[in-house]
């Protein structure tokens, strides 16, 4: 019979291997995009499995950020995801927050109407979306894609607030009153800290919906010089010809904006559990 330590090891390694096998999945496709921007031009098509191709180049990043409108395009969507992420805190944390708190009427039926914009792609609302833009003249314009993004990405943050907002006690809102404070520094100075896992949760739904998205922006926004990445990559890719480098250049650095992100923001996930639960 095989001993009890023995059974712990191999379970250990199966584990391991299991957690190798879908590490590998994951960063495969971005080793394999890495080795197509590092390709010279007459390489792109080579089915070599080297991460580091036979004459390895940075040409297609240099043509990327000096002959594309690249970094532009970067600005605007810094742009829009960083209003679109400002707006849905401010917003859900707020209502969120009003909606838990407070009884008010027709409030059933907004958290029903909440959960129920959820059933629908954002792909059904364009055509009205469109109309809506074009009678308020705002086609083409950012303030015109801010309302839109803004609009989709506040009803699941709203609802996630609210959700988050129940598990904290009501006794901290009314000890702080209790200590003179007011319902806004109570909510600012208690409330808020002890939600910080979930306002990180929706800045980064709210930043991720604006970031990539495409659909929406494609139809709104018509001026080069206003596309957001996802519609300026598209524009490498051709009806006859895709200029490959270009595309898997930019494809990375579009990612990282989105990595610092999560690396600045994932701390709060676990310190905002305990921060302004104790009276200083």
């Amino acid at each position: 019979m095989a001993r009890p330590q023995s059974k712990k090891f191999a379970g250990m390694i199966g584990s391991y291997a299991v957690i190798a096998l879908f590490a590998f999945i994951a960063v495969y496709p971005i080793l394999y995009i890495f080795t197509i921007s590092l390709r010279p031009g007459d390489q792109l098509l080579s089915t070599s499995l080297q991460v580091i191709p036979d004459g390895a180049t940075l040409n297609n990043y240099r043509e990327l950020l000096t002959e594309t409108p690249f970094l532009r395009w970067m600005a605007n969507s810094l742009f829009v995801s960083a209003v679109v992420t400002i707006s849905g805190v401010a917003l859900a944390s707020t209502a969120g927050y009003a909606i838990s708190r407070y009884k008010f009427k027709g409030r059933r039926a907004m958290l029903k109407g909440l959960l129920v914009t959820q059933m629908f792609p954002a792909t059904m609302l364009l055509l009205p979306l469109y109309v809506v833009l074009i009678n308020l003249q705002l086609l083409n314009s950012y303030l015109g894609i801010l309302v839109i993004y803004s609009a989709t990405a506040l009803p699941f943050c709203v609802w996630q607030m609210k959700g988050y907002y129940d598990t904290i006690p009501a006794a901290l809102e009314e000890a702080a009153r209790i200590d003179g404070c007011t319902p806004w520094q109570a909510f600012r100075l208690v409330i808020l800290p002890l939600a910080a896992p979930a306002l990180v949760i929706t800045a980064l739904f709210s930043f991720m919906s604006a970031w990539n998205e495409y659909v929406v922006a494609n139809v709104v926004l018509q001026d080069v010089n206003m596309f957001t990445l996802p519609l300026g990559l598209k524009m490498f890719q051709g009806s006859m010809t895709t200029q490959w480098g270009l595309y898997a250049a930019g494809a990375l650095l579009v990612s990282v904006p989105v990595v610092l992100l999560f690396l600045g923001l994932s701390r709060y996930l676990i310190s905002g559990l305990t921060l302004g639960g104790v009276k200083g």
